[in-house]
């Protein structure tokens, strides 16, 4: 799967750009290959270059800064589930080519991006009132496991091999399939509620039911 930058706004999603070139420039004027309209955004803000497989990204001297992981950059290798701020908006840099799997493990939790709920009080962060989300596994191995979905994109799979991600924006949770070549069997395709979900993102509700690998899962609130 191609590397991307997935551009969000205030925890929404706007829209998905797959690295498919040497280097994309971000900033407010046209002409960027990635252009911003954010007055907190420089003219030429930033530069993204993938380098043998590397992909750094390089601030152009800009007026406000560029931030990954909420850190000031002048340039940076940056990994898979780093954040790099640019004036208001974020980038998520997604490249699951490049994520070491722990082989036993059913979530992934990288960059805390899930957490396994503890005995202390919850931590009911939202975006723009919405309430922080959890998944409860119901079944197997590790059934009655809590997981709280932290950031803006949370992954789910099994035996190395992610099979859904779970996107947090102002309009609610969505979950969407994630395409494999690791995953061949039916069962590692996602359902909600017994149907079956593509990579397009399914709205999730309170109490739905998500399937996959033979394992059931509880989406719920954290009140």
């Amino acid at each position: 799967m191609a590397a991307k930058l997935i551009l969000t706004l205030d925890g929404a999603v706007i829209r998905e750009y797959p690295i498919e070139r040497e280097s994309i420039s971000i900033g407010r004027k046209h002409g960027n290959d990635i252009q911003l309209n954010d007055m907190t955004v420089s003219g030429r803000h930033a530069l993204i270059t993938t380098l043998v497989g590397n992909t750094f990204v390089e601030d152009l001297g800009s007026s406000n800064g560029t931030l990954v992981n909420g850190s000031p950059v002048s340039k940076l290798l940056i990994m898979h589930g780093d954040t790099i701020q640019v004036g208001t908006h974020q980038f998520t840099y997604y490249n699951e080519d490049k994520v070491d799997y722990e082989p036993t493990m059913f979530v992934k939790a990288e960059f805390a991006e899930t957490q396994v709920i503890s005995n202390s009080p919850a931590n009911t962060n939202n975006v723009k009132g919405l309430p922080l989300a959890g998944v409860k596994i119901l079944n197997g191995p590790f059934a009655n496991s809590n997981m709280e979905m932290r950031k803006p994109f949370n992954t789910l799979g099994y035996k190395g091999i992610k099979m859904a991600m779970i996107s947090r924006g102002n309009m609610g949770y969505s979950i969407s399939s994630i395409k494999s070549r690791r995953g061949k069997r039916a069962s590692d395709t996602p359902l909600v509620n017994g149907v079956r979900i593509g990579s397009d993102p399914h709205p999730l509700k309170e109490h739905d039911i998500i399937e996959m690998a033979g394992f059931q899962m509880e989406f719920y609130y954290i009140q």
